[in-house]
């Protein structure tokens, strides 16, 4: 008997979840956003926001005024109570499309909003993500490290001790594994952070520092942590991504080969 389709375990009379990037930078969401997420953006009215401030400034420079002041939001931060997801889902339920929007970038990739859904899912119904930026994508791909096999660790532990140890915890995976870690920092803690980094990480790992991703001045810097060690640079209060990796299968990141002296010497304790 064929199994059930995906579609047959969605909610008929249910609205979708469309999962709406933010902007990552200061700038206008055209230059941003595909005309497609655009569009979509602008057939809805019912809103879930990370913070009600950073919703409103973003849909106000996509909705005209009658439609913006026909727009409502519910927040889902990271002081929402379990309990409450249901009731920010029920509009959805109700049958109306509903907007999920993060801060910035993509919603639940560093963000609050992955209860709400598995909840939609749970319930049946459709999610659909729309096309735009994450700063966190867009630094594994400017890095150079390997963007094959790489994990998102979030923020590390806040007080330093902590943060060392995770960091020392980090070097060694990348040894094992090669794998790129990718992390971040409240902006105003941005330069302890690097300091810890270039402390703790082994003088052969690659360091990468992305910050103010789409901005004007936007910086992207990777190199080795011996060479990041001679001449740190201050990162200040911007947002910035950290990653932590190899160079895949590239001479870069091998060891460099033995000199003639050394060969001669391992050619004479082989006699």
């Amino acid at each position: 008997m064929p199994s059930e389709s995906y579609d047959n375990c969605m909610l008929p009379s249910a609205g979708r979840l469309w999962l709406i990037p933010n902007l990552i930078a200061p700038g206008s969401p055209e230059t941003a956003l595909p005309p497609a997420t655009l569009d979509r953006v602008r057939t809805l009215r019912r809103f879930v926001v990370e913070g009600e401030r950073a919703g409103w400034r973003f849909l106000s420079a996509i909705l005209e005024r009658p439609a913006l002041e026909l727009v409502e939001f519910s927040v889902l931060d990271e002081h929402t109570a379990m309990e409450e997801i249901e009731r920010l889902l029920a509009p959805a339920l109700a049958g109306e499309d509903l907007g999920l929007i993060s801060e910035a970038g993509m919603p639940c990739i560093a963000d609050p909003g992955a209860p709400l859904v598995a909840l939609a899912h749970e319930r049946g119904i459709r999610v659909i993500p729309l096309v735009g930026p994450s700063s966190i994508f867009l630094a594994l791909a400017a890095s150079g490290l390997d963007g094959q096999h790489f994990s998102f660790l979030g923020y590390l532990p806040s007080d330093r001790e902590g943060r060392r140890v995770a960091l020392r915890a980090i070097d060694r995976g990348i040894a094992e594994d090669g794998a790129t870690r990718i992390f971040i920092e409240a902006p105003y803690r941005n330069d302890h952070l690097l300091e810890d980094c270039l402390a703790c990480l082994s003088p052969q790992t690659r360091l990468c520092v992305a910050k103010n991703i789409g901005a004007p001045d936007e910086s992207i810097l990777q190199g080795r942590v011996s060479a990041l060690r001679q001449t740190p640079a201050p990162i200040g209060k911007s947002p910035t991504i950290f990653l932590a990796g190899m160079v895949p299968g590239l001479v870069l990141d091998r060891p460099p080969p033995p000199r003639n002296s050394q060969l001669k010497r391992i050619h004479e304790g082989r006699k």
